[in-house]
């Protein structure tokens, strides 16, 4: 189909047709099912998170802007996959339990406090000492509040986790970052909390190793670990 022609039918659909939804759906299958294929193994049947890529596909057809002249499945993709994730999110095993938001609360508050005292960043044991949390446990709670991180950034070694990865996504390949953010989450505990130390938080192996309490050279093997699971994943 024409790139004309699919602005037709995506503009039917806009306008109501359910003849031209259920075809722009059909149409665009293979795009709703290379987004679902991220999210199996989650305690949703495939059939399901169809059904959800299809109402993000859909969502994505009402709110899309024809006069920006942005490709319709640019705008669509991460429609699809927020539709998928927030099911996940709200409906899935794994939700943040009230004692962590409560430290969360408590972390964000000694933050704020401490940068206006100091008028920088506090350390990793400034914070301990005022919140009296031990450092796994502030790392612990950070990672599960996910506060905001990036897969481009660099660790002391000059690394970012997708360039050692081999994955050279653009900034705006929002499914193959989320694909791999949640890879990192199927990571055996210790192997998972050193990859998000060294390379979401940019943490050097020596404070990774203090978090952890491990040795930096336990470090060394626990990040070479998890680094063979993921490539292994993303090459299969």
């Amino acid at each position: 189909m024409s790139t004309q022609s699919t602005m037709e039918l995506l503009r039917a659909a806009q306008e109501g047709d359910s003849d031209a939804c259920e075809r722009a759906v059909r149409e665009n299958s293979g795009l709703i099912w290379s987004i679902v294929r991220r999210y199996y193994g989650r305690g949703v049947e495939p059939d399901d998170l169809y059904q959800l890529g299809c109402l993000g596909f859909l969502k994505a057809v009402q709110g899309f802007d024809f006069s920006y002249g942005t490709c319709f499945s640019t705008y669509a993709v991460p429609k699809i996959a927020g539709e998928i994730r927030r099911f996940l999110r709200d409906n899935g095993s794994v939700k943040v339990g009230r004692s962590i938001r409560e430290k969360a609360y408590l972390l964000y508050s000694a933050r704020e406090k401490l940068q206006q005292m100091e008028g920088k960043e506090p350390t990793l044991s400034e914070l301990a000492e005022l919140t009296g949390m031990t450092p796994e446990e502030i790392a612990q709670v950070e990672i599960a509040t996910d506060i905001p991180e990036s897969l481009q950034a660099e660790n002391e070694d000059g690394l970012s986790l997708e360039g050692v990865l081999g994955t050279d996504a653009p900034e705006d390949a929002l499914v193959e970052r989320i694909a791999l953010r949640e890879a990192v989450e199927q990571l055996p505990e210790k192997e998972k909390m050193t990859i998000l130390l060294r390379y979401y938080r940019g943490f050097t192996q020596a404070q990774t190793a203090r978090v952890l309490q491990v040795s930096q050279v336990q470090i060394s093997r626990l990040e070479r670990k998890g680094l063979l699971r993921l490539r292994t994943q993303f090459e299969e």
